[in-house]
C-alpha cells in the first residue's frame, strides 16, 4: 500500500489580502488524479471564513501539480465552498466567466526577498541604502544581484510541478525579482499563480526569507511590485484592427474604480504615475507605452493588430482571480 501526501491550499478570508492557508491529507494508493481528490473541510471561524458555532467550510479540489518539493507528495488547489455545497463568498474563483477558455492570461509577478533578521530586501544594509535603481534590472554578479539560488530553486520547482513557468528576471529595484506564469483559461491561470506563489513562500523558510507582495514595501525613489496582466481572447487575436483594440481599451475606461477595487491593496503608493506607472487616478492606453494603463504592445501592432493587451495596473498583492474576473467582464461588455 502506498501513502500520498496531498496539500490542499486555499485563499482564507482576511481583508484587504486574503493570505494562502494548507494543510496535509493522507490518501492510500492515490492515483494522481484530480477527480480522485476527496472533498475536505476545515475550521473557518480560525481563517474569518466561519463562525465559532458552525465553523465547517468545505474545499473542493479545483487543480492538482505534483509537489517538487515531497516524496509522494501534491499540491492541490481548492475552492472554498459554503457547507450546502455553494461557493463562499471569499470564494473568488467562483466569480470568472469563462466557461470555454477563451481568455489567455500571462501574469508577471513580482516580489521582494525580504531577510526575517533584518526586516529589509536582500541586499539593503541594515543602516542606510545601497547604491540607487539602474544596475540591478537583470543583473549578474554579487554586488547587484541578490537571492538568485532561492529564485533558480523557485524556477526549477514550478516546472518539475508542471507549471506552465515562462521566466524569470531580476527587477528594477534591489532584490527584487519577477517570474512570469501563462495560461488558457482565467481559472487556470489563477491556479497556476497561486500555486507558484505557494511553491515560493515554503520555499523562503529554507533560507530565512520571507516574499514581501506589499506594492510599495520600500517608499521613495524605488519601484513598486505589480502584477502587470497580459490577456487576448478570440477577438484580440485575430480581429487585425486598431479600432477593434481601441473600443476594447475604452470598455476599460468607464469602469477604472471598478479594476482598481479588486486590484490589489495599497495600489495608490505605487501608482503614482512614476516608476514606470499610469496614476491609479487616471486611464490611458498606448502602443509600447509602460507609462500608460494598458499597453499595446508592439509585436500586436506588428503583427497586423493580432496578440494581446497588457494591463499594469494590478499590484503585486493582487488575487489574480479577481483580476481575471474583472478583464473578463469588462472586455465581454466591449461594442465590437
Amino acid at each position: 500500500m502506498s501513502k500520498s501526501k496531498l496539500e490542499y491550499i486555499w485563499l482564507d478570508g482576511y481583508t484587504p489580502t486574503a493570505n494562502m492557508r494548507s494543510k496535509t491529507k493522507i490518501e492510500d494508493n492515490f492515483s494522481g488524479k484530480l477527480e480522485d481528490c476527496p472533498v475536505w473541510s476545515f475550521d473557518g471561524s480560525s481563517t474569518e471564513q466561519a463562525e465559532g458555532g458552525s465553523s465547517d467550510c468545505l474545499l473542493k479540489p479545483v487543480a492538482i501539480f505534483p509537489d517538487p518539493g515531497r516524496i509522494n507528495g501534491y499540491l492541490v488547489i481548492a475552492e472554498v465552498l459554503n457547507p450546502d455545497g455553494t461557493p463562499h463568498e471569499t470564494n473568488s474563483r467562483a466569480t470568472i466567466d469563462d466557461e470555454n477558455d477563451d481568455f489567455w492570461f500571462g501574469f508577471e509577478q513580482e516580489y521582494f526577498i525580504m531577510d526575517t533578521r533584518t526586516q529589509l530586501p536582500l541586499g539593503f544594509p541594515m543602516n542606510g541604502y545601497p547604491g540607487p535603481q539602474g544596475l540591478y534590472y537583470c543583473s549578474v554578479g554579487g554586488k547587484n544581484t541578490h537571492g538568485r539560488e532561492l529564485v533558480e530553486r523557485h524556477a526549477d520547482m514550478c516546472l518539475e510541478a508542471g507549471i506552465n513557468f515562462e521566466g524569470i528576471n531580476q527587477e528594477v529595484a534591489c532584490g527584487q525579482w519577477e517570474f512570469q506564469i501563462f495560461a488558457k483559461g482565467g481559472k487556470t491561470a489563477g491556479d497556476q499563480v497561486w500555486a507558484a506563489r505557494y511553491l515560493l513562500d515554503r520555499l523562503t523558510e529554507d533560507y530565512g526569507y520571507y516574499i514581501e507582495y506589499h506594492p510599495k514595501p520600500i517608499k521613495g525613489d524605488w519601484n513598486g511590485s505589480g502584477m502587470h496582466a497580459n490577456f487576448s481572447n478570440s477577438t484580440l487575436r485575430t480581429c487585425g484592427s486598431k479600432e477593434t483594440y481601441e473600443k476594447i481599451c475604452e470598455a476599460f475606461r468607464p469602469v477604472t474604480a471598478e479594476h482598481i477595487a479588486v486590484y490589489g491593496a495599497y495600489n495608490d503608493q505605487r501608482l503614482t504615475g512614476k516608476h514606470e506607472t499610469a496614476s491609479i487616478h487616471d486611464f490611458s492606453y498606448g502602443v509600447s507605452d509602460r507609462g500608460a494603463s494598458i499597453r499595446i504592445p508592439i509585436m500586436t501592432v506588428e503583427k497586423g493588430w493580432k496578440g494581446w493587451l497588457e494591463d499594469r495596473r494590478p499590484a503585486s498583492n493582487a488575487d489574480p482571480y479577481k483580476v481575471a474576473a474583472r478583464i473578463i467582464k469588462t472586455v465581454k461588455s466591449a461594442k465590437v
